[in-house]
């Protein structure tokens, strides 16, 4: 008897051996994106083991991105001609204590309000526990009352304050009856 996979199985195996032939890919051709790749995804289930593998994007123009998620989008890791870049699609909502956005080694997007991205070049060394706290908050981001283990920080709104709950919307009062009479 053949055995099928949910749906959510079946299209994360599928993310993953997409992922797995885009870094085969890339590292046969002794790129050392391949490498580089690998090593981030590696760092990225390091800090979140439950972090889901999706394939997404796919166009006649492009093969797709591999797309990181928990609870919402962590994070892509998308290749370049000269660089590897992970881009985390709320990062401006995140606190970054290292400076992964906007150290010189790691060039990144910063204009936007939005998304953050991280540029790895060719013989950067990734800042691994920088990274991870980084991911961790993510997180932490798309399960606002979920705590995550290991996560250093809390989740930020675009003005660089820590998120508040919002205040209570004050009772109306109650109406008075018009001193007005109809005639």
């Amino acid at each position: 008897m053949k055995k099928t996979l949910p749906m959510e199985s079946a299209s994360a195996f599928i993310a993953s051996a997409s992922i797995d032939e885009k870094i085969k890919e890339l590292s046969r051709r002794g790129d050392w994106r391949g490498k580089t790749l690998a090593k981030v995804r590696e760092i990225i289930h390091e800090a979140d083991p439950e972090i889901v593998e999706e394939w997404k994007w796919v166009k006649p123009t492009s093969p797709g991105t591999p797309v990181f998620s928990h609870g919402g989008i962590v994070c892509t890791g998308e290749t370049y001609k000269n660089v590897v870049k992970m881009t985390f699609p709320k990062g401006a909502a995140l606190k970054d204590p290292s400076g992964l956005f906007n150290s010189s080694l790691f060039k990144s997007s910063l204009g936007g309000n939005v998304r953050r991205a991280i540029d790895i070049h060719e013989g950067d060394k990734v800042d691994e526990a920088a990274l991870k706290d980084l991911i961790r908050a993510a997180v932490a981001l798309n399960h606002p009352t979920k705590p995550t283990p290991g996560f250093v920080g809390a989740p930020v709104n675009l003005k660089g304050k820590p998120k508040q709950k919002p205040k209570p919307k004050p009772k109306p009062k109650p109406r008075r009856a018009s001193s007005k009479r109809a005639n």
